[in-house]
Order: C-alpha cells, then sequence, then structure tokens
C-alpha cells in the first residue's frame, strides 16, 4: 500500500512551525494542531469532535472502526496492527480537581511512516509540554523527529509514564502523613483519609493493569516504525511501567496494615474507655447497695440519728478508697 497523503492544512490552522501563529480556529475548522520536520509531521486533537473526525477520514484512509473507536469514549487499552500504520489507544491517570479523584485520560495514538497523530480525549500535559517544545525548539526537532516516528512516539508514551511518578509520590506523601497521625488523636478522621488514599490507590491500579499487556504489544509491533538501536527505548517504557505497577502494590499494602494499625489503635482507646467505666461503675456498686439498704421504708439500726448517718458516710468513703485501691493494686486502673 503506497504512503498515506499528506494532510492539505488550511492556512487558518495552527500548523506549521516555521511561519507566524495563525487565529483560532472557528466553530466549523478542526481543531488541530501540526508541526513537521524532516519529512515528519506530528498532528495532535486535543478533544476530537465529529469536525475533527471528518477531517481525519478526508486526510487519511484509516479503517472505519479505528474512527469509530476515537469516538468510543469507554475504549480499552489495545494496540490495533494495520498494513501501513498502527492504531494505540492508551490510558493515563489524570487529576480531577472538581470531583477530587483520579480518571483515566485516553489517549489515541495512529503512527505511520511518516506521520503521527495523538488525540487525547482529555488535556494530557505530558503530550501538550512535548508537542509546545516541538513547535517551539528547532533544537528539539531535530532531536526528536530525525530519529524517525518511532522515537516520537516513544517520548510521548514515556513522558506520559514519567508524569505518573510525581503523582505516586503525593500519594505516599499523604500515607506517610496518615501514618505519623495514626497516634496523635485523629484516628476516627483518618479513617476518611485512608479511604481517599484507598480509592485514589484503586483507581490508579485500575489504569495501569491493562497497560501492561499493551506495552509488551506495543514492544513487538513497533520494530517497522523504529530504528535497530533504538529497540531497547520502549524497554524502559516497559520498566517504567513495571516500577509504577509494584510501587501501587507497595501502596497497597501499606494502606491495608495503616486501616489494621488504625483500627487497632482506636479498639485499643475503646477498650480503655470501656475498662474506665466498667471500674467506675464496680467502685460505686457497693455504695449504691448501702444507700439502697439505708433508704428502704422501713425501721433500719440508727433510723433519726445523725451519728448513724454520718457512720454510713464513713464506711461508704472507706469502701470506696479501699475498692480503688485494690484495683490501683490489680492495675484495672
Amino acid at each position: 500500500m503506497p504512503n498515506l497523503p499528506k494532510p492539505r492544512l488550511r492556512r487558518t490552522l495552527r500548523s506549521r512551525v516555521d511561519g507566524p501563529r495563525a487565529a483560532p480556529p472557528t466553530a466549523a475548522e478542526p481543531n488541530l494542531e501540526v508541526v513537521e520536520h524532516d519529512g515528519l509531521r506530528w498532528i495532535n486533537i486535543e478533544r476530537p469532535g465529529p469536525v475533527d473526525r471528518a477531517w481525519l477520514e478526508e486526510h487519511f484512509e484509516f479503517h472505519p472502526l479505528t474512527y469509530e473507536d476515537v469516538a468510543s469514549r469507554n475504549q480499552r487499552p489495545k494496540v490495533d496492527e494495520f498494513a501501513d500504520y498502527l492504531f494505540i489507544v492508551l490510558h493515563f491517570p489524570v487529576f480531577d480537581s472538581t470531583v477530587g479523584r483520579l480518571n483515566a485520560g485516553e489517549l489515541d495514538i495512529f503512527i505511520g511512516a511518516d506521520f503521527l497523530i495523538t488525540l487525547p480525549n482529555t488535556p494530557l500535559q505530558p503530550v501538550e509540554y512535548l508537542f509546545e517544545r516541538c513547535r517551539t525548539s528547532e533544537e528539539a526537532r531535530d532531536e526528536l523527529f530525525s530519529r524517525g516516528p518511532g522515537f516520537l512516539l516513544y517520548k510521548v508514551v514515556d513522558d506520559s509514564f514519567d508524569y505518573c511518578f510525581p503523582m505516586l509520590r503525593k500519594m505516599g506523601n499523604k500515607l506517610d502523613r496518615i501514618e505519623g497521625e495514626i497516634f496523635e488523636g485523629r484516628s476516627r478522621e483518618i479513617v476518611r483519609d485512608l479511604s481517599n488514599v484507598k480509592q485514589e490507590i484503586i483507581n490508579f491500579r485500575k489504569i495501569i493493569r491493562p497497560e501492561r499487556s499493551v506495552l509488551r504489544d506495543l514492544e513487538r509491533t513497533k520494530q517497522v516504525y523504529l530504528a535497530e538501536d533504538h529497540e531497547l527505548y520502549f524497554d524502559d517504557i516497559v520498566d517504567a511501567s513495571e516500577r509504577i505497577w509494584d510501587m501501587l502494590e507497595n501502596y497497597k499494602e501499606v494502606v491495608q496494615a495503616l486501616e489494621e494499625t488504625n483500627e487497632g489503635v482506636i479498639s485499643h482507646r475503646l477498650n480503655d474507655i470501656l475498662l474506665v467505666l466498667t471500674s467506675l461503675s464496680v467502685v460505686i456498686l457497693p455504695l449504691t447497695l448501702i444507700a439502697s439498704i439505708w433508704g428502704m421504708n422501713v425501721r433500719v439500726p440508727g433510723e433519726g440519728s445523725i451519728e448513724a448517718f454520718w457512720i454510713i458516710i464513713g464506711v461508704m468513703f472507706v469502701l470506696l478508697v479501699g475498692t480503688l485501691g485494690y484495683f490501683r493494686h490489680r492495675g484495672w486502673l
């Protein structure tokens, strides 16, 4: 199959890096950016809509099912191999500040002999930073584009995975903070913090787990687009994903251990409270018994005598002191 035709870009698009910045696209025009250097084009379309997909269908002969996958919002990570290109779907964690939780950001990629097309369905900072760097720096374009589309694909995927590590470090810092606060009397509030961190770990694991097999498929299928001396670069991506998975496994064990520790602290404090309440009840019990006997509506010894009242009070005080001393001696108080 011959090479795919180059897109005929309108002058109003944010396209070529060697000319002035164009005006922003109107609602009827595709929202795409293009960097072209050394015969290789990188087309970036953020949040592709119907107009953007129509532009792709007009300029590239991709399989119709791949366009359906681009339009789908629940596509699983995968690598589809075609005669002249690869279609790759990857997911990366994105923190949604509106709901305060991690969500999966999807990145669809087409790679061929002379083009790389990235279609993130949500803003991905690593992709934005790398694209802007290529757009503004001739040195960056020489470094990345001259090595072929495979190396450019490697940089996009590698930077996206590297962006996961600061997020993991923040999760680790949260766990360290929670560990230090467990014994500071905030056990009940920490239950909520542990639940939030646990949810982040679960969401992170759900995103990374299917990526591991996809990266191995990508490592197998990328040879046609990558120089022979660059094959080890994709091994580095696999290593990075495995390090991320290992850290998530470690955090999963840590948060489970912290939950058990926090529950143990709460249980220990509850036992202390019950011990004090039980001890007080037992101390007051004989005093209540004496008061109940002499408070009966019958004749009792010393009835009507002020001396008998003080004697009873004295006996009750002696019982109180003796019971407290006995409990203290046994270590119950």
